[in-house]
């Protein structure tokens, strides 16, 4: 039987964009060979789409060839094939006497793939940062001074998204909007908080009518007293009158994520969460009004930061970060101090959470879209404290 290629949302020609790009600063840096090895790089530059980051794998990029070589563990490589733009002859899969071995492994097979295939004095570059101290040490030691780091270079390339990008990106919007409405819905007193996590999952999975989630991460869902803290899973306890609920969730459609956060309060909400509210609102629109291309990053983080002043309030945490693949991008922040100038089609998380102390904290954002003319959310959740009666 022949393996066929899976669904992909990207044409081949934005797979060449993309790594044209990479070329162009390979060129500037006299790199002539790349190796990828951050996953969430590797399915930007080939598609390649599966749970295998955990043992090595990499992506070789050269100056010559259209197509990348996907190097992956060898029952992965049809995975290789069926997720990603490549041909079957460019995705090769390493043995498993590599794995689990002290003494070798998946770099020492792409350094004898890149003996064979490049000239020995081919300078080579690799993303340092994405590999553990092994990889690096072993890669120091066969290539010596024709090793160049390559860290964080990609992940510039990927700020600025295409308008093909941007579509899945508000595929997975849709979806964050639908899990979260569903929330609104199932969360009541007396709940399990796993019985509506499962809710929520199940819409992070299954998506609205016309598409649905073809990954899902996990939702945040914190609940009184535990709401001073924003990374905590639900708990299989039941949600009672008078609590607060927080709540993180993303949509996640090839991997491209887009995130919100809402708080439901079960009952009356407290003074205190109303009138945080109200100020968090307001430095949220002035934050989307100073996202226009030509500001900063630290000009969007300033812009709330005024207004949350104004109401007497402070948010120790930045205001925000790139997205793309894997939700989270590590290129730029919205806080003081970042000078990334934005331009369109860079997408952001406005994550306006507030952990204020131990025992209290706050859950807002949005994901958006730079234009060209400011910013337009990816979300169109209505910007409220849900309240149940």
């Amino acid at each position: 039987m022949t393996l066929g290629k899976g669904i992909n949302p990207f044409e081949t020609a934005e797979f060449l964009r993309r790594l044209g790009n990479v070329r162009t600063e390979m060129a500037q840096q006299g790199v002539e060979v790349l190796l990828v090895s951050d996953a969430a790089n590797i399915t930007y530059l080939s598609g390649y789409i599966a749970d295998s980051a955990y043992v090595p794998q990499v992506l070789v990029v050269d100056a010559v060839n259209d197509e990348p070589v996907l190097v992956v563990r060898k029952m992965d490589a049809p995975a290789g094939f069926h997720t990603s733009f490549l041909s079957r002859d460019r995705v090769l899969g390493y043995p498993e006497s590599l794995i689990g071995n002290s003494e070798a492994d998946g770099y020492d097979y792409v350094l004898s793939y890149l003996d064979t295939a490049f000239r020995p004095s081919a300078i080579v570059a690799a993303e340092k940062s994405a590999l553990l101290y092994r990889a690096v040490t072993k890669l120091e030691r066969r290539l010596g001074s024709r090793l160049r780091d390559f860290s964080t270079r990609i992940g510039r390339i990927r700020l600025v998204k295409s308008d093909s990008e941007i579509a899945v990106m508000q595929q997975a919007a849709a979806i964050a909007d639908s899990a979260i409405m569903r929330a609104v819905e199932v969360i009541r007193p007396g709940v399990r908080e796993c019985e509506a996590a499962g809710e929520i999952l199940k819409v992070q999975a299954a998506g609205p009518p016309l598409f649905g989630g073809t990954h899902v991460v996990p939702p945040l869902i914190s609940s009184t007293p535990r709401i001073g803290t924003p990374h905590i899973y639900w708990s299989d306890g039941r949600f009672e009158q008078g609590m607060q609920v927080n709540m993180e969730i993303v949509g996640c459609r090839y991997l491209y994520a887009a995130g919100i956060m809402r708080v439901i309060s079960l009952g009356t909400p407290s003074g205190r969460l109303q009138r945080l509210h109200e100020a968090e609102l307001e430095g949220m629109i002035s934050a989307l009004d100073a996202a226009k291309p030509g500001a900063t990053c630290a000009d969007v983080a300033h812009a709330f930061h005024r207004v949350l002043r104004k109401h007497g309030f402070h948010k120790e945490s930045r205001c925000g970060y790139s997205i793309g693949i894997n939700f989270l991008e590590t290129s730029a922040s919205i806080q003081a101090g970042d000078q990334t100038v934005l331009e369109p089609n860079m997408t952001f998380h406005l994550m306006l959470g507030n952990w204020v102390d131990d025992d209290f904290g706050y859950t807002f954002s949005e994901s958006f879209r730079v234009t060209q003319t400011g910013a337009a959310s990816l979300s169109k959740v209505p910007r409220q404290l849900f309240v149940t009666n």
